[in-house]
């Protein structure tokens, strides 16, 4: 378990490095919003989304993003045998999301490269700009035995794009 912890700590440390770097380099990071209203089952008894839902959430927003990019995550799996396995996530929780809540979850991608994908996410309560939580996922590209593979290049530039590196 300590050797996953480290691991996941040089992931980080490294994508931020790569993300200092490519600064100077960057074009303008494109932000994909998904809208949706808080549902009654999401609610814990206090009436306050329950902690986890923030994750579906930003799997939501990530599903969403794809299609607005023009493709879709089950394409990716079924004509490529691509998938993007989740190998990192963080979630700050900044405020209570409530039933009825219009939210709007903000996603982007920090980081590409040809194998790891890194995206982060903001979750915004819609009547007040209020953000919610904020989070990250770092994703590593594979096939469908778990192997580690390229992005493929029909996905590439896309991708690259989105991250403002194209």
């Amino acid at each position: 378990m300590v050797e996953m912890g480290r691991a996941s700590s040089r992931v980080g440390a490294r994508l931020k490095a790569e993300d200092r770097q490519s600064r100077h380099t960057r074009l303008e990071v494109q932000v994909y919003e998904t809208k949706f209203r808080v549902r009654y089952a999401e609610t814990d008894q206090m009436g306050v989304v329950y902690h986890s839902n923030f994750v579906i959430w930003f799997e939501v927003g990530r599903v969403e993003m794809l299609r607005q990019m023009g493709f879709t995550y089950s394409e990716m799996e079924k004509q490529d045998g691509t998938h993007i396995a989740v190998v990192d996530m963080r979630c700050r929780y900044k405020a209570p999301a409530r039933y009825d809540d219009m939210v709007t979850i903000r996603t982007r991608l920090v980081n590409v490269r040809d194998s790891l994908l890194h995206f982060g996410y903001e979750v915004v309560r819609d009547e007040d700009g209020i953000v919610l939580a904020e989070g990250e996922t770092v994703h590593l590209v594979v096939d469908s035995e778990f192997k580690r593979i390229p992005l493929p290049q029909r996905y590439l530039a896309s991708f690259l794009k989105a991250a403002g590196k194209s």
